[in-house]
């Protein structure tokens, strides 16, 4: 659980580096691999409630 909790930590960040650059200065490829990350926590955000619905049966 903690190791997927900084892989989620771990793209957010990522998120909001490309993003910024995205938006303030207009750089295309950042937008893209904002994207990219933003599917990336979808999938983490899915194994997390996965993990975390085992964990509150135990």
């Amino acid at each position: 659980m903690k190791e997927l909790l900084e892989k989620i930590q771990t793209e957010i960040e990522t998120f909001n580096t490309e993003a910024q650059a995205q938006v303030e200065k207009g750089n295309k490829a950042a937008g893209t691999r904002a994207r990219k990350a933003a599917l990336e926590i979808s999938k983490l955000m899915k194994d997390f409630r996965k993990v975390s619905l085992e964990e509150s049966k135990k």
